[in-house]
């Protein structure tokens, strides 16, 4: 026997389906920001001693800083195929998440690398 169906009931199918709330599973999400925060420290800690190599003081290290993780974060997008939604919630887990944590590591290795390269 067939079904007749409602053309109310098809159109609140399609509306009940933009409605849906995308899910995510925490334990992919968890390590994919680990990912990124690995990526970041290490991007930071690379970034950093190439500029005490270079000899960049001031206001160009930190330039050449965040320079670094424009280019980390492009690489994080690419590596995700730009899209981003299908790894985590928002863009701003890929762009601004260990940014400030990497700012430290950076800042360790390029004073260091600079003192080792420049002042000794």
């Amino acid at each position: 026997m067939a079904v007749h169906e409602d053309s109310n009931a098809h159109k609140k199918k399609s509306s009940d389906a933009l409605d849906e709330i995308p899910t995510f599973n925490v334990d992919n999400m968890q390590n994919n920001t680990r990912i990124i925060n690995y990526s970041r420290t290490f991007m930071s800690i690379i970034g950093g001693v190439i500029a005490g190599i270079l000899g960049f003081t001031g206001l160009m290290g930190f330039i050449f800083y965040f320079l670094v993780m424009a280019i980390t974060t492009a690489g994080l997008a690419a590596k995700t195929g730009f899209a981003v939604h299908s790894y985590f919630d928002s863009w701003n887990r890929i762009v601004l998440d260990g940014i400030l944590g990497g700012l430290l590591s950076f800042v360790l290795f390029w004073t260091f690398a600079y003192d080792i390269v420049h002042i000794f």
